[in-house]
């Protein structure tokens, strides 16, 4: 197995050296922040010339460390015994959760001007959306995701629409990778989102109704990319009989799965009006694979893969991505069109529709009617699961393949 790059990370890591701050790495668990400090991160430093023994790390899930977790002063003193002279230090702290109080610790190294701190963590608070507050402001947080489709083609050759098949079917988990075969690795996907990610956050929030937990992601995993809000999720609960559920409940448990990476909302935005839209929204999962087993791999509609494939590749790319919504006036009436994708980051914006096939120009007009009412001239593009070579509308709106789109990083841009 080759060793998987992930440069995109690995670069904003290093960009952040020495600002001062706690480079906090999240994510969701078993996604690789641990292999993006050590080896990534920590070689590259070498390869600078940093010597090695002003690295230090310290991995907390060891034994041999587990003196550490219920004493945070003797966890303190431990590190800067190891500080060698005034010469620029670099602290990896891998499991920083572990340890009682450690956000004092980290606050306390913080006035060492020679110490660079890093850490990652892989649940309770570091699997938390509100991490920066953990460290008083002076928390960095690099995001890290799944495996991308790029990064997920490094290591898997052969036939190109076999590899994105793959992908969308078993996501890009990095270890994966490693599973033997097709059984191997849906047994490795269920039991990693049951024993893993379900337990974490029925431990770290004390749930008490896990069998509303259990079928809450079931029925997101089920309607990704449909429309939904806690109301219509309750009436669903409703529907089949559970009485004692309230929408508070609900919410409660939407923010759990939320904030454990699991799955992420998106908000609707109404593109002429410029404002956004309370609800309804969308679920999106972090990672096909564990979307997918939770449904044992019988749902595979292309549509809702390939949807959340183009979300998920928007956000490894670092953009805001919304429901778009579009009103179009129709014969003394007005109409509400979706595009499924408004990406923003700075000034930059995008339009991206999902379509499986255009299969005539009907399909093509119906697909770009909403592209063509945004009252501005930001880049448009529709994006099909079919391998093409790119062309453009009549209109100017680029069509191309999703094996492109997802393999390309510069597609956006075409």
């Amino acid at each position: 197995m080759n060793e998987i790059k992930r440069d995109n990370y690995l670069r904003r890591l290093l960009s952040k050296r020495g600002n001062g701050l706690v480079k906090v790495v999240t994510g969701i668990r078993r996604c690789g922040k641990s292999y993006l400090l050590d080896p990534l991160f920590k070689n590259a430093l070498l390869e600078e010339g940093v010597p090695e023994d002003h690295i230090v790390k310290v991995e907390l899930d060891r034994i041999a460390n587990t003196k550490f977790h219920k004493n945070p002063e003797a966890f303190d003193r431990y590190i800067r015994e190891q500080i060698k002279d005034k010469e620029q230090h670099y602290i990896i702290l891998d499991e920083i959760q572990l340890v009682e109080g450690f956000s004092w610790v980290l606050n306390g190294l913080l006035y060492e001007r020679n110490l660079d701190i890093y850490v990652t963590g892989s649940n309770s608070r570091f699997l938390s959306t509100d991490i920066s507050t953990e460290f008083r402001g002076r928390g960095d947080p690099i995001q890290i995701r799944p495996l991308s489709f790029s990064e997920f083609c490094q290591v898997r050759s052969g036939d190109r629409m076999e590899c994105l098949n793959e992908y969308l079917t078993y996501g890009g988990m990095p270890l994966v990778l490693f599973q033997e075969d097709d059984s191997a690795k849906a047994s490795y996907l269920k039991e990693l989102f049951t024993e893993t990610y379900l337990k974490d956050i029925i431990s770290r929030h004390h749930l008490e109704r896990t069998d509303i937990l259990d079928a809450l992601v079931n029925i997101l995993a089920s309607a990704v990319g449909s429309l939904t809000n806690p109301q219509k999720l309750l009436d669903t609960f409703r529907s089949k009989g559970e009485k004692g559920l309230s929408i508070n409940t609900l919410n409660s448990y939407l923010e759990c799965l939320e904030d454990a990476f699991i799955v992420k909302k998106s908000m609707r935005y109404d593109v002429k009006g410029k404002k956004y839209i309370g609800t309804p929204y969308k679920f999106y999962f972090s990672d096909l694979g564990l979307r997918n087993a939770r449904l044992n791999f019988r749902q595979q509609e292309e549509t809702h893969l390939m949807e959340n494939a183009i979300y998920n590749e928007l956000l490894y790319r670092g953009y805001n991505v919304d429901v778009g919504i579009v009103e179009i006036r129709e014969k003394n009436r007005r109409i509400q069109t979706e595009i499924d994708f408004v990406c923003n980051a700075g000034s930059k914006r995008y339009y991206i529709q999902s379509a499986l096939y255009l299969p005539d120009a009907e399909k093509t007009l119906q697909e770009s009617r909403p592209l063509n009412n945004t009252g501005d001239n930001f880049r448009k593009m529709i994006v099909v699961k079919d391998h093409i070579k790119p062309w453009h509308t009549d209109d100017g709106i680029l069509v191309v393949g999703l094996f492109d789109f997802l393999s390309s990083p510069n597609s956006l841009d075409w």
